[in-house]
């Protein structure tokens, strides 16, 4: 027997080595943590809204806990597109919950803003069965899900939009992290930055206006917001770096905790490794300045 298992085990060592960083984290990544995937959180226009939940085997009792909302421009992306996205994180030992919610094509807006309050609200009432840690409760995403991450932190429920999934108070996020997200919707739905993607996600409503004035974040600034960090390059096509230095500017004058670090030359996105690193130095030393990193 050992004469069959010897040989076998050094070719499988041998095959293992040559694998990337990447591809031998997600062969290891089933025994160091488990994942719960496609958990319903809500139920709209008989569309079920889900969410996977990862967790590191190696803790035990409440765990600072991320949650993570894709881009997409709200009419496009996945939660499945973001798996390396949320790698840092679990790496860093926190639980993640990678939301999905409703896109454009299924429901414009503000539905995506709904569903992500909803996502939040199940967070909380699930911390226990999770091991969430509702105190350490960070909200992140990149582009849409930047703007996303700022309105489910900042929007109070007075504003209404989570009346879908009526329930306990939502709690206050420790701190929210926003990779260059809209701040001004209707910025981008006429005049010089008006993109096309924005005008997809409010089709033919006739209050066009009016709603994207409700799910713009700007709209939300006061002095006990959570504190927020801006991550966003200055030469982004796609979401203008002027949303991230207007959101400062109004944060900064309510006297709300805030910092924005600024990728010079940075497109919308596909940073690079160097530039990476800096922003999650500039993460860790941010959640820690606040009193959020464990």
């Amino acid at each position: 027997m050992f004469k069959i298992i010897f040989p076998m085990v050094l070719v499988c060592s041998a095959c293992f080595a040559q694998l990337s960083p990447s591809s031998i984290w997600a062969v290891e990544s089933a025994n160091r943590y488990a994942i719960r995937p496609n958990i319903t959180y809500g139920v709209q226009n008989n569309f079920e809204t889900k969410l996977d939940v990862y967790q590191r085997r190696d803790t035990t009792g409440p765990q600072p806990t991320l949650m993570f909302i894709h881009g997409g421009g709200w009419v496009g992306g996945s939660k499945e597109g973001s798996t390396m996205s949320i790698m840092p994180w679990l790496e860093m030992g926190w639980n993640v919950v990678n939301v999905e919610y409703r896109l454009g094509r299924v429901s414009l807006a503000p539905a995506a803003v709904e569903d992500c309050l909803c996502a939040l609200r199940w967070v909380r009432t699930h911390a226990g069965e999770y091991n969430f840690d509702v105190n350490r409760l960070v909200l992140t995403g990149e582009s849409a899900g930047g703007h996303l991450s700022l309105t489910t932190g900042m929007i109070p429920q007075s504003a209404g939009l989570d009346r879908q999934c009526p329930g306990q108070d939502l709690p206050k996020v420790a701190a929210i992290i926003d990779w260059f997200g809209i701040t001004d919707v209707n910025d981008l739905l006429d005049g010089p930055n008006q993109k096309t993607y924005a005008v997809a996600w409010f089709g033919s409503l006739p209050n066009k206006v009016e709603i994207a004035k409700r799910v713009s974040p700007l709209e939300y600034v006061r002095q006990d917001l959570p504190p927020v960090l801006m991550i966003h390059g200055d030469a982004d096509p796609t979401v203008p770096y002027s949303h991230a230095t207007r959101l400062k500017d109004a944060l900064s004058t309510a006297g709300a905790p805030n910092q924005l670090l600024t990728i010079p030359g940075g497109k919308h996105g596909n940073f690079t490794p160097e530039e990476r690193v800096k922003i999650y130095e500039t993460i860790r030393a941010f959640l820690t300045k606040h009193h959020v990193m464990p």
